[in-house]
């Protein structure tokens, strides 16, 4: 098969908090990495106005020019107040969000793979309340309705593609730990149904990698904001598939040499792949 090479991007905050440093270094980097496309699971604006928008379709629209790119729409790009609980229909949330990104849930097609975006961030909504005050429009939820649509898609894709999901809510557990996504217990099962071979999201501001139950791989991507947690680096993920494995390498930011530089990587066997790669971690211990 095609190897794939994915540079997986998160909660950028175009606006007060992003960090204008690390996108400069990242328009110069990335394209040096021989991509196959670029991937961006949500949070491009801080406040989901006209400006952030602009800023972050610019620092997009460059990099676009050199790599195909899918992007979703996180908890920050979203107007839930013009429509909460949806009662003024669903189309009001995200105007804006779409005039500069033109779909919600985008598919793209590139060698060697198919990525599918899903939508999660309804901002104030039933599927996403839980009992938790703090969680409002905050928490995510995917329907049913969602990982039905991924899975037709992936399961009408050509065999051999790797297939590649893209939502914005961190589906295990992150460094805050705190699940991103409301039920989650029934989306994970919903989840593996997919078919995906890797879930790339981000939300916590918390860089990860793991797996479903063992069996399907997932990339958190960190922050490229003043916004990091816990005092981590801002990271941003390498995702690598080939026949047997998906590989996800963190590179987190050295602020004061103003680059990006490889740190910790993990590899984990392809789902349908025979069992010969296990979770591992290398690199820089230190990150």
């Amino acid at each position: 098969m095609t190897i794939v090479t994915l540079a997986h991007l998160s909660d950028l905050h175009f606006g007060g908090y992003a960090d204008l440093k690390q996108m400069e270094a990242l328009e110069e980097f990335l394209p040096t990495l021989d991509l196959t496309a670029l991937v961006v699971s949500g949070d491009l604006s801080q406040r989901a106005r006209h400006g952030e928008f602009q800023a972050a379709h610019v620092f997009l629209h460059r990099l676009r020019m050199k790599m195909p790119a899918i992007v979703v729409p996180g908890n920050h790009d979203i107007e839930w107040w013009k429509s909460p609980l949806g009662l003024l229909g669903e189309k009001r949330k995200y105007a804006k969000y779409l005039r500069y990104y033109t779909e919600l849930r985008p598919v793209l097609e590139a060698p060697g793979m198919i990525a599918a975006g899903a939508l999660s961030s309804y901002g104030f909504s039933l599927g996403s309340l839980t009992w938790n005050v703090r969680d409002i429009a905050v928490k995510g939820h995917l329907p049913r309705s969602e990982t039905k649509r991924i899975k037709k898609i992936f399961d009408q894709a050509p065999p051999g593609l790797a297939k590649v999901m893209v939502v914005h809510h961190n589906v295990l557990e992150g460094g805050t730990g705190r699940m991103g996504l409301a039920r989650w217990q029934s989306a994970h099962k919903r989840l593996l149904d997919t078919g995906a071979d890797v879930i790339l999201c981000g939300h916590d501001h918390y860089e990860g990698a793991g797996q479903i139950e063992g069996g399907l791989a997932v990339s958190t991507s960190g922050t490229h904001s003043y916004r990091q947690r816990g005092g981590r680096p801002s990271v941003f993920n390498l995702v690598t598939l080939d026949a047997q494995s998906v590989h996800i390498q963190h590179f987190r930011w050295v602020s004061a040499d103003r680059q990006f530089i490889a740190s910790d990587k993990f590899s984990f066997a392809r789902r349908g792949a025979p069992k010969v790669a296990v979770s591992v971690a290398g690199g820089d211990q230190g990150l």
